[in-house]
């Protein structure tokens, strides 16, 4: 094998069945099998009939567990589901292996489309914010709003904070680095990761620490976890590259949808300069910047992006009705 290839992944069907995926109080999860990918899709009953359908999509590294709190929070606001990626969460690696943007991008229109719930108020993070952006892009039918948390879209002068994950997508780094941090425990490397990923680690509570140190070790256990990391970081860095109509800013500039653009002021991995030039280039767009978040401002606040979402919804309510 070439130090260029990736190891091999086997065949889904005689993959091992790790631990269970852990589902809060209030929520389902479901597998629905599409074309070329099979996806798991977390959902909440709709507190009544009638409300208008949202998904969340995840960002790197990331899954549909990353909406559980917003997602709460919108009970009665929104019928919500949030899928995991191919490859991530509870999804198993995708037929063809591939897991550029385009891809996660083809199999979110994919389960929309299935679904028939289009359009959708539609989440994402990192990512989940680019692969978003490039759905209301090409499939403007399937978005009636746009929420973007630290949405992955490229940076001419990258932080160097963030320059360690780029690495990731490397021809042999990510096989470097997990022979590196074999001896880490969950426990490590969930502290890392919030460390890089939260505004303020303090803030995350010893039951939601254990909770993300359950689901890395689940993850862990499956032997397309670097994989799929691996590849997903390549996928994004090679969109990061592209030019003219396929450029993520030039398909940010075709989004038609009402779009809220939520940035923390500690992000380590989306610079948080990139707030105001995503404010110009979406064309009706709102922005909340906040000044104590990190890269997932959903997990760490909440509560106030709830309230802007309600906000954007409000706005879109009336100007739909005429008022």
């Amino acid at each position: 094998m070439s130090s260029t290839e990736l190891p091999s992944v086997p065949p889904t069907s005689v993959l091992p069945k790790a631990t269970a995926v852990r589902v809060a109080e209030g929520e389902r999860l479901r597998s629905v099998g599409l074309p070329g990918v099979t996806l798991t899709v977390r959902s909440r009953p709709p507190a009544r009939e009638g409300l208008p359908p949202a998904l969340y999509v995840h960002g790197l590294g990331g899954s549909s567990q990353n909406w559980s709190a917003l997602m709460a929070l919108l009970d009665g606001v929104v019928a919500s589901e949030a899928l995991d990626l191919p490859g991530f969460g509870d999804s198993p690696p995708p037929d063809d292996g591939d897991y550029s943007v385009t891809a996660h991008a083809r199999a979110v229109i994919r389960y929309l489309d299935s679904a028939g719930r289009g359009p959708v108020h539609l989440f994402g993070n990192s990512l989940g914010g680019a692969v978003s952006t490039r759905v209301a892009a090409v499939r403007p039918d399937l978005v009636r709003t746009l929420t973007l948390v630290s949405p992955a879209l490229p940076e001419l002068r990258v932080q160097r904070t963030a320059v360690p994950t780029g690495l990731v997508g490397l021809p042999g780094v990510a096989a470097l680095f997990s022979r590196f941090t074999r001896e880490w425990t969950a426990e490590q490397r969930v502290r890392g990761v919030m460390a890089l990923c939260y505004g303020d680690p303090g803030q995350v509570s010893p039951e939601a620490f254990r909770h993300a140190v359950e689901e890395l070790e689940r993850r862990l256990q499956l032997p397309y976890f670097w994989d799929a990391l691996t590849r997903s970081t390549r996928g994004l860095l090679s969109a990061y590259t592209l030019g003219g109509q396929h450029g993520l800013w030039r398909q940010a500039e075709r989004v038609l949808a009402p779009t809220l653009l939520v940035y923390g002021a500690r992000d380590q991995l989306v610079g948080f300069r990139m707030a105001q030039r995503s404010a110009r280039v979406f064309r009706d767009s709102r922005l909340l910047t906040l000044p104590d978040a990190g890269h997932v401002a959903m997990m760490e606040y909440p509560e106030t992006v709830a309230l802007a979402f309600r906000e954007l919804l409000g706005e879109t309510t009336t100007e739909t009705s005429g008022g």
